[in-house]
């Protein structure tokens, strides 16, 4: 039997029984295997992928949908992936434009890396802001006056949820009630009784992730990763919105080095839904 053409195979779902193909060409292409967060992605999202005839995959990528059920407000693009030996064949393209094509009119976001952001630019992708990928061990320093934080506890599930739908700018239900398992530590700041803002933070290979990032201010902000960062003995990684300047010094001051830079992207609308000014770091960039 001859072997189709790649332009012949077929695009489709991938499920959670896909997690150790998607982690295979992850390290394929030298990225981390990933494996706790190829899983959550392929849970709460759609993965798409192409199977190679000789065994594996030959592409994959995830998206997340956000907003109401059957009619999201947003949907992220992440993972994309096209395999090693099958790469520079319009195989990505393909696949985004499959993507693209199954969303309809929902309005898409990606983190693009500089390899990366050509082609989502041809697809008719628009820059809208840039992200800054943060390294290290954390060295603590004085706390933030009158931000108090502490772990997350089922009852404060209904703030937290209010709260990151007003400054997300959509419906993460399904993301959000999904943390309890998928993070080492979920924390909450309190001011006077009040969630002011939350964060996660979840393992990935030697480090652990600080996202999702959201606060009412810049100090609350600093209180979160600091009491993250002080129940782990794991170096920190977190992507930063670059218009929070202040939070970026503090983390490069307390010991994270810059990793790289990526462009966020969006399709059919000019900027992100919610209030940047509190959210401060994904929790993923694969996720949006």
């Amino acid at each position: 039997m001859p072997t189709p053409s790649l332009a012949a195979l077929p695009i489709r779902p991938l499920t959670h029984r896909d997690l150790t193909a998607c982690a295979d060409l992850s390290e394929d292409r030298g990225w981390p295997r990933e494996e706790h967060k190829w899983g959550f992605l392929l849970t709460a999202g759609k993965g798409y992928g192409i199977d190679d005839p000789e065994g594996g995959l030959v592409s994959a990528c995830v998206v997340t949908e956000y907003g109401s059920l059957g009619r999201p407000d947003l949907g992220a693009i992440g993972m994309v992936l096209v395999a090693e030996r099958h790469a520079r064949r319009g195989i990505g393209r393909r696949l985004m434009r499959h993507v693209i094509s199954a969303m309809g009119t929902t309005p898409l976001t990606l983190h693009a890396t500089p390899n990366g952001r050509p082609l989502y630019e041809e697809l008719g992708f628009k820059t809208t802001g840039r992200a800054e990928m943060l390294r290290g061990h954390f060295r603590p320093g004085p706390s933030a006056a009158g931000v108090a934080t502490r772990p997350a506890t089922a009852e404060d599930l209904t703030a937290i949820l209010r709260l990151d739908e007003e400054v997300f700018g959509a419906d993460r239900t399904h993301i959000i009630t999904r943390l309890p398992a998928f993070t080492d530590q979920l924390r909450v700041a309190e001011v006077s009784g009040r969630i002011v803002g939350y964060a996660g933070a979840w393992p990935n290979m030697d480090t652990q992730v600080v996202g999702p990032l959201i606060a009412r201010d810049t100090e609350t902000a600093k209180a979160l990763i600091a009491s993250l960062a002080a129940h782990t003995d794991r170096p920190l990684r977190t992507d930063i919105d670059v218009r929070h300047e202040e939070l970026l010094a503090w983390v490069k001051e307390r010991g994270l080095g810059s990793v790289a830079f990526n462009a966020v992207m969006t399709y059919g609308i000019a900027e992100l839904p919610g209030d940047w000014t509190r959210r401060f770091a994904p929790l993923t960039v694969a996720a949006g």
